[in-house]
């Protein structure tokens, strides 16, 4: 094949990248970027190794230095090669996005049941609005996307059935052995009950993203003293951000709350001035989208100006300064006040509705009978959950399983465990 012109040109300047200085690294990824797609494709044949160097190289240019830059990485615990043009926490997002247990969020309610209709949250959906409220906000603070992204998306990956009732049913259950908490249960999704390898088992991420998820397994320890790295604080807040905005949006649309009782709260009377300066009078239908979209723009952006003045005095900072630093992201105080004022109400008057309840109450039920026929009869377990049993209580195996059924999946087994048959439950 012959060499075309522009990437003849191009071959010496990669070679010399690793020590340019960043005018010349500045004008060969602007070279990159001009190449056409056929001879992108064959500079990359002709040097595999130059993608990952250039992708490090353009995280040095663009993100700060109290980011978690990828060449920074402490690895897996299983090593891997370098794959030639992704870093280690692209891979991890896609390791996460490809796993069977990310799927099965589509199948698992956020706060309300499939009894209640279909326009609700799921946890997937969810999980992607998490996604895109945290990468917004890493692009705009020069963070790591692609670690945000990735603790963005694993963030709930643990998360039993039937909501926050499902959690507390196992909890209940589980007890004996420490109770259930849906955060550490994402580990052990990722690092042992995943198979997606010959080598071993689980997702084998990388040490800060596994690292990023054990923060949240353990927020009272992280609140205090070494905090966490940036891009993990960023994915917590933009969860807190969503879900709040989403349970919001989910309640009005199911008839559970009005506008003229939300209009109560201070954070939603300013959204909803800033809507009618922008917008004037507008159908209900479209008032509650727009609130939605305000109440996590009015947040977001305040976040992004707190912080970005926050780490203008951190400059020049390597990431590990600024967790021994303590260094920590927070909304101005009055916004902070507000957000809590919106999280009661959403407590009492939302995940305590009289319609909620007798519905979460006939799915724990479900859920716990279930706990109770797989305690008495344990080979009724499929084949590698009673494998798991030598190496742990049959409570927390139990748990296991339950917790990583989908809901319609966990009525289904319920049907088949309470009827009249014996057999193993199907694996999911």
């Amino acid at each position: 094949m012959v060499q075309s012109p522009a990437v003849s040109q191009f071959a010496p300047e990669v070679s010399r990248l690793d020590n340019a200085p960043i005018e010349s690294i500045q004008a060969t990824l602007q070279t990159i970027s001009a190449l056409g797609e056929t001879e992108r494709s064959e500079m990359e044949r002709r040097h595999p190794l130059n993608g990952l160097r250039l992708y490090d190289q353009s995280e040095h240019l663009l993100l700060a230095s109290y980011a978690m830059h990828s060449a920074d990485t402490e690895g897996r615990l299983y090593p891997e090669p370098t794959h030639p043009y992704r870093g280690p926490y692209a891979r991890d997002r896609d390791r996460i996005l490809h796993s069977s247990a990310f799927r099965r969020l589509s199948g698992k309610m956020q706060v309300f049941t499939g009894e209640m209709g279909i326009y609700h949250r799921t946890r997937l959906t969810h999980t992607f609005e998490v996604a895109s409220v945290a990468r917004t906000m890493a692009r705009v603070l020069r963070l790591n996307e692609d670690l945000t992204e990735a603790l963005a998306l694993m963030h709930d990956i643990g998360h039993p059935p039937f909501g926050h009732c499902g959690e507390d049913v196992l909890s209940e259950h589980m007890a004996s052995v420490g109770g259930f908490s849906h955060n550490e249960f994402a580990l052990v999704i990722v690092s042992e009950l995943e198979q997606r390898y010959v080598e071993f088992s689980g997702l084998n991420l990388s040490r800060e993203t596994l690292a990023g998820q054990d923060v949240r397994a353990h927020k009272a320890e992280a609140a205090v003293g070494r905090a966490p790295l940036l891009e993990v604080q960023l994915v917590d807040a933009a969860d807190s951000i969503a879900y709040d905005a989403h349970d919001v949006d989910d309640a009005l649309q199911m008839g559970l709350l009005s506008i003229d009782e939300l209009a109560e709260l201070a954070i939603v009377r300013r959204a909803l001035d800033l809507i009618r300066d922008k917008r004037g009078f507008m159908p209900i239908h479209q008032l509650r989208q727009s609130l939605v979209h305000e109440l996590i723009d009015l947040q977001v952006s305040e976040l992004v100006e707190v912080s970005s003045e926050m780490l203008r005095q951190y400059e020049g900072h390597h990431h590990n300064d600024i967790c021994d630093l303590g260094v920590r992201f927070h909304h101005g105080a009055t916004l902070s006040t507000e957000r809590r004022e919106l999280e009661a109400f959403l407590f009492n008057a939302v995940y305590r509705h009289p319609r909620l309840i007798p519905v979460r109450d006939s799915a724990a039920k479900r859920l716990s009978e279930l706990f109770n026929v797989l305690i008495k009869d344990p080979n009724r377990l499929p084949l590698r959950f009673r494998q798991r049993q030598q190496d742990h209580p049959l409570e927390k195996i139990v748990g296991e399983y339950l917790a990583g059924m989908t809901d319609a999946f966990c009525d289904q087994q319920h049907q088949y465990a309470t009827g009249t048959s014996r057999g193993p439950l199907a694996d999911w």
